[in-house]
């Protein structure tokens, strides 16, 4: 117990925690969207599009995860513009984005004179390297998040569940879409340091599909899945640190660990439902 009360007398592991805390909140309420909305296809597409923002802004001697926030924002709005405005089925725009990003960014990152980053560290992510800049950029978006959804959660709530009935509401259904889709792409990018490209899209998943299980309420399944990513994200670190593997690997394993213990509870329930059933009808 001493150990993990002595990690934080280190500076990047505090660092850590916060974007831990960070991602866990900005993943949990834009997760439980994209859950809700089921375009979790539509993440991944993003997400891998967004390696094409990272190795053009390797090349241009700029910051990689400003060039993949906006790479990965235009990248959605194009999915969202062709798979409406023409007649080109969704699945194909983001299988077509998905490839150009990842080819994009591999082409820019080798093209880029002197030393070749390691792409691994954009893959799967180190938390344990998060900068100031990182947690600022995490800390912003995780603000604007929650105001977004205070201000909208009810428009937010009628898109995401029957946009046909939006509409007949007079709610802005295209303003509300592109925003929403808009913040799906800043938590993928913002959160790539966190556990990269190919796990982040677990973070936006797992722990609102956990929190999903025990309740049907949007709020509470928002403040569920915070508490999931949360969890499984301290679990993570300190695996991480007892086996010294990768940190974004050990959280999503967590996640998924944490996801088994959660169905085996909730079968354990229906069981004890079930048979609680059968004795009140005798």
């Amino acid at each position: 117990m001493n150990s993990i009360f002595e990690l934080f007398q280190y500076q990047f592991f505090n660092n850590a925690v916060f974007a831990a805390i960070m991602a866990s909140i900005t993943c949990g309420i834009i997760g439980s969207y994209i859950v809700a909305r089921r375009i979790v296809f539509i993440s991944g597409g993003i997400t891998h599009a967004s390696f094409g923002g990272i190795g053009i802004a390797w090349y241009m001697g700029l910051n990689p995860i400003l060039g993949a926030a906006l790479f990965g924002v235009l990248s959605a709005f194009g999915i969202e513009w062709l798979s409406k405005k023409t007649d080109v089925r969704q699945d194909s725009v983001i299988g077509i984005l998905w490839a150009l990003g990842m080819a994009l960014g591999i082409i820019f990152i080798y093209m880029t004179p002197g030393y070749a980053p390691n792409l691994m560290s954009f893959l799967f992510g180190n938390i344990l390297t998060v900068s100031s800049l990182d947690l600022y950029l995490l800390l912003g978006l995780s603000i604007l998040t929650i105001l977004v959804f205070a201000m909208f959660l009810k428009p937010i709530l009628y898109v995401a569940f029957d946009e046909e009935f939006a509409k007949t509401q007079r709610i802005p259904v295209q303003f509300i879409s592109y925003l929403m889709i808009a913040l799906v792409a800043l938590a993928i990018v913002l959160n790539i340091r966190v556990v990269g490209i190919i796990l982040v899209i677990s973070f936006l998943t797992i722990p609102q599909t956990i929190a999903n299980m025990f309740t049907k309420d949007f709020k509470r399944m928002i403040f569920g899945s915070i508490g999931f990513g949360l969890l499984g994200s301290f679990i993570g670190l300190l695996v991480s640190y007892k086996i010294n593997a990768p940190s974004g690997a050990t959280i999503i394993f967590s996640f998924v660990m944490l996801f088994v213990i959660a169905k085996l509870v909730q079968l354990s329930l229906m069981a004890i439902r079930r048979r609680e059933g059968i004795k009140q009808t005798k």
